[in-house]
């Protein structure tokens, strides 16, 4: 057994919890038993505590962190397959895991682009306004990266950082009385998450079958990188290239697209 299966609570034995657990499980997933999904989600307390422990200090507060960690515990029950031979907590510890660390991306990305990273990327940013001007489109990314004298990856990366550059403070004055997130409006969020979809949508022809797979299962299905590897058949390191990759190539052509249309317009 491993060391989290033993996390969830103290009290009655290893083997009682886990047909208790099964128990409100089946009762949710088969019966829609809402209240025993809160009441398991109640139980696995102590496991999202340890888990969100395992990252305190380091610059989060703890109670965020079992929070997120809750939502973790709430995707794992949401998510779980009754018919499959293993215990809840085994199945939820890495699902919990990887939304911490979700968390902490989300969070800090801007703040920890390498200094590399950084160069590259201001480098990237004068040769695609280059090629730009000299092609008379957007460059691809091969491109890009032949002009940098950098390879492909460290381009896509490059990328990437860019968005690290793109963040502002909600605090940030934008007239003489009032802030950014005093102007932001309450406009119908599905609109722009339409338009958003059918971007991606089209853009993902320029994916291999393999490459909308691998995000199909971590961004659909919502699975861990490791648990990817194991389905695809290459290491998980593979899995995050991969991801980083698409994602750039994908950012790549949305923002050509929406270049060519504004062209056009």
């Amino acid at each position: 057994m491993g060391k989290h299966e033993d996390m969830s609570a103290g009290g009655p034995p290893a083997t009682d919890r886990a047909a208790r657990e099964r128990d409100l499980l089946r009762r949710y997933h088969e019966h829609g038993d809402r209240a025993a999904r809160d009441q398991l989600a109640r139980e696995m307390l102590p496991l999202a505590r340890a888990l969100a422990g395992r990252y305190a200090g380091r610059g989060e507060p703890l109670d965020d962190l079992v929070q997120v960690a809750c939502i973790g515990i709430m995707k794992a029950i949401d998510g779980f397959d009754t018919s499959r031979d293993v215990r809840f907590s085994s199945y939820a510890t890495p699902t919990v895991l990887g939304e911490i660390k979700r968390h902490f991306r989300d969070r800090t990305w801007a703040l920890h682009v390498p200094r590399g990273t950084q160069e590259l990327q201001l480098k990237v940013a004068r040769a695609r306004d280059d090629l730009t001007n000299a092609l008379g489109r957007s460059p691809t990314v091969e491109e890009i990266a032949e002009a940098v004298d950098a390879s492909l990856e460290d381009t896509l990366a490059a990328i990437q950082s860019a968005q690290a550059h793109r963040t502002r403070s909600f605090d940030e004055p934008v007239g003489e009385d009032s802030t950014l997130a005093e102007s932001l409006g309450d406009a119908d969020p599905e609109i722009g998450r339409a338009e958003i979809r059918a971007m991606i949508d089209d853009a993902m022809d320029v994916l291999s079958d393999r490459d909308r797979e691998i995000l199909r299962l971590r961004f659909e299905q919502d699975l861990t990188q490791t648990e990817i590897s194991r389905i695809i058949g290459v290491s998980q390191m593979q899995v995050s290239r991969l991801i980083r990759q698409s994602l750039a190539r994908l950012r790549m052509d949305i923002e050509s697209s929406a270049q060519r249309r504004s062209s056009a317009a």
